[in-house]
């Protein structure tokens, strides 16, 4: 490594101001801070000055989020397999997965990273380091059989529209990963709307083809009938509790596991990188509206709304939009009472959807969504009210 940064300081000068490779110092920059420490301080917002640089800060959030990969991997293979009716080891399992899932990361990362590296050429500044968790974040919330060049068009679109009309990292009001998962809904619904997630048997050809004839727990206990139990449809499926509970269920890649998602907020939580209010406000908010609408339904109610309040917390993509979707810095609210706030009415738009709009399972992307751009108005409101009572006891 000494090696290295030797290397890096002979040729820093020709990248600096006034050096022959100027316009390239965002990319220079950007290698040296991801191998090395920086020895740049922050100088102005919107970060807090602190002895810990961005990057690392970042690095924080893909550390959390390395056992819903891990699993995530995992579980393509045991999907895989279990379509196939065949018995496999784990390693084959994860190496099948590990096949699926790498294309689709290195398109996010290398799609998303070129308009980061342009961007940062065209303005004359730093490498966005929020980059790093949202190459990552995206792919997590993709079926494994999204095409890559659908990735490679929603990545661009979350980067471009989500975050770099704003001004960059620290400046858009919507979380680009979820950005581009809503490009991907609403663009191409057949790819990512639940019904095709995995892997089947096409019994003509005998031969495995990229398309599940099954579905999701959410589709399933959407689809149950006005007067039966969306959890006996569930158990029909062989969905139980537990199952969605551990992640061994179809669905995107890093959303199946509640458990390794816990994983990965307890990590975020000892860190003090993720809002644990916002989290609990989410889980709360969700589960007091699951039981209105349970109590509301009535005996003769279908759909959602004879599904228990506990099962939507371990179904779908809530457990992983509340801890690393709706905690995001830069898009969520900025002040503590206003994290209360926006948490509860997440988790209660996200129920919402999926109880009340039978077309669309998934509430948890546009509750987020709607709630990323209705939280600056919400601070500001907070914040002026602040003002005036302690105006009013002066």
């Amino acid at each position: 490594m000494k090696f290295i940064q030797n290397y890096l300081d002979k040729y820093r000068e020709k990248f600096e101001k006034g050096g022959p490779m100027e316009k390239w110092a965002p990319v220079f920059e950007m290698t040296d801070t991801i191998l090395f420490w920086t020895n740049s301080r922050t100088t102005s917002g919107p970060h807090v000055r602190d002895s810990l640089d961005l990057k690392r800060f970042m690095m924080m959030v893909i550390v959390a989020l390395l056992p819903a990969t891990l699993f995530g991997i995992y579980n393509i293979g045991y999907q895989y397999y279990e379509a196939l009716g065949m018995q496999a080891t784990i390693w084959q399992m994860f190496w099948y997965g590990l096949i699926k899932f790498l294309p689709i990361i290195i398109v996010s990362y290398a799609v998303g990273g070129f308009w980061e590296v342009l961007f940062a050429i065209i303005r004359k500044h730093e490498v966005n380091e929020g980059f790093l968790v949202t190459g990552i974040l995206f792919p997590l919330v993709l079926p494994p059989t999204i095409p890559l060049w659908q990735v490679a068009v929603a990545i661009s679109f979350g980067v471009v529209i989500g975050k770099e009309v704003f001004g960059g990292t620290g400046m858009n009001i919507l979380n680009p990963a979820l950005t581009a998962r809503a490009f991907v809904f609403f663009a191409y619904p057949g790819k990512i709307s639940g019904d095709k997630v995995w892997v089947a048997i096409d019994a003509a050809k005998d031969k495995v083809v990229d398309a599940f004839s099954g579905a999701t727990p959410l589709l399933v206990a959407s689809n149950s009938q006005a007067g039966s139990s969306a959890v006996n449809h569930l158990a029909e499926y062989q969905f139980s509790f537990m199952d969605m509970f551990y992640g061994f269920v179809p669905g995107s890649i890093g959303e199946t596991s509640t458990l390794a998602i816990l994983i990965g907020a307890a990590i975020l939580i000892l860190t003090r990188v993720g809002n644990w209010k916002i989290m609990f406000s989410v889980v709360l908010g969700g589960y007091l509206t699951a039981l209105l609408m349970t109590f509301a339904g009535g005996a003769n109610a279908g759909g959602m709304f004879t599904l228990p309040a506990h099962y939507h917390l371990v179904m779908g993509g809530f457990a992983f939009g509340t801890v690393f979707m709706a905690t995001d810095p830069v898009s969520a609210s900025q002040t503590e009472k206003v994290k209360w706030i926006y948490g509860f009415l997440i988790g209660v738009l996200a129920i919402l959807v999926r109880v009340v709009n039978p077309a669309y399972p998934e509430g948890m992307m546009l509750a987020i969504l709607f709630m990323n751009i209705f939280a600056p108005l919400i601070d500001y409101y907070v914040i002026k009210g602040h003002i005036r009572r302690r105006l009013s006891r002066a």
